[in-house]
């Protein structure tokens, strides 16, 4: 069954409401799973005198978080009857990259990005991309070289999400002008759809599920964990494999994400405010997650005050980028920080945990103007 045919199927059994950006993005993506299924390779002959493999053109869609994106590329991927395709998250990608090329470079004296490309495209015809998004100078230096590697020379068709606009990817970026060549490559080799439609399904999933659950103890731990799998469309009876991540703060080191999955991220608040934090770290994350579940938060008295600073500087880069908080506390926000150092200037940090909470705040798009990117 096509692309669009299981959209149609989805919309018929309730499990979906009609959407004309999506129907659209499924229409073009069901076209590009006719012409990969179509395609015959070729006899002998025709593979020697061929001077690079024919490519499908690939397909970029763009949209705020929670317009179906993930859930289009799922079935695209399901959908397309090749076996050369592989689907991925695009941050384990580019690890995966860095990693091959340390390799290659133990073996090639040259540039080691062409063999990396011509093993990363082994056997593969179509890459699908979940949530691109160039967030370090490391992934931004080398992605034109690359992917011009993948789709001019070895004919890789690529599929991808984001939440940004090609022009948008790396803005204000360190050395950002090695990475304009990359986004020329997209806008002209792949078809940019945009899904802006008025709805944000991800508000859906979560409808009737609060933001703070106090207190700390098996049901609000529960609740928190129906956020995370609602968003994510994961399996809870698989939870145990849901996959972690390594976010980069700066180009020079990254932190790890205990849980990472489609935008969701989940933390301990002893990894983000009782160890050595700062803004870098809390920044990243604000940047690169639409929503985050911090569990295990305590109340909080005159011997925390560092902790309680930290979390201040952590709130507000979530606040101000408008990512969707989901948390268990000991406590109301009201209580979490009474007395000691800094206790005064906290009131602000509880007026905004409360805010956002809000109906208001949780349709605000993802981003540091509110607006969606």
């Amino acid at each position: 069954m096509g692309t669009l045919a299981r959209y149609e199927q989805l919309i018929a059994n309730g499990e979906l409401r009609e959407d004309p950006d999506q129907r659209r993005a499924a229409a073009r993506l069901d076209r590009l799973q006719k012409e990969l299924e179509a395609e015959k390779p070729g006899g002998l002959l025709a593979q020697f005198f061929a001077s690079k493999p024919a490519r499908a053109e690939g397909v970029y869609m763009v949209g705020g978080v929670g317009r179906g994106k993930s859930m289009l590329m799922d079935l695209f991927h399901e959908s397309l009857s090749i076996a050369e395709k592989r689907r991925v998250h695009f941050h384990a990608f580019m690890q995966e990259v860095h990693a091959e090329m340390r390799e290659a470079r133990k073996t090639h004296a040259g540039d080691p990005i062409p063999p990396v490309a011509a093993k990363l495209a082994d056997r593969v015809r179509v890459l699908a991309f979940d949530e691109m998004v160039v967030t370090n100078s490391a992934d931004a230096m080398i992605m034109s070289r690359l992917f011009t590697q993948l789709i001019m020379e070895q004919g890789v068709t690529i599929v991808t999400t984001s939440n940004r606009a090609p022009s948008e990817l790396y803005k204000d970026g360190l050395n950002r002008e090695h990475f304009l060549p990359f986004i020329d490559l997209i806008e002209a080799e792949l078809d940019v759809l945009t899904l802006d439609g008025p709805t944000d399904y991800r508000l859906d999933r979560i409808g009737g599920l609060n933001s703070w659950y106090s207190p700390l103890g098996d049901e609000a731990t529960a609740r928190v964990r129906e956020v995370f799998f609602r968003l994510t469309d994961f399996d809870p009876e698989d939870a145990e494999n849901v996959p972690s991540g390594e976010l980069a703060v700066g180009s020079k080191r990254t932190m790890h994400v205990p849980k990472s999955l489609k935008g969701v991220a989940v933390f301990s608040f002893k990894r983000l405010c009782h160890d050595a934090r700062g803004a870098p770290d809390y920044l990243a994350i604000a940047r690169e997650y639409h929503t985050v579940i911090i569990v295990g938060i305590p109340q909080m008295g005159p011997e925390n005050r560092n902790e309680a600073a930290r979390f201040v500087t952590l709130i507000d880069a979530l606040y101000e980028h408008r990512v969707k908080l989901f948390a268990t506390a000991a406590t109301k926000p009201e209580a979490l920080y009474q007395s000691g150092d800094g206790s005064f200037e906290f009131e602000r940090t509880v007026s905004r945990l409360n805010e956002m909470q809000s109906d208001e705040y949780m349709a605000l798009g993802h981003g540091s103007d509110g607006a969606s990117d």
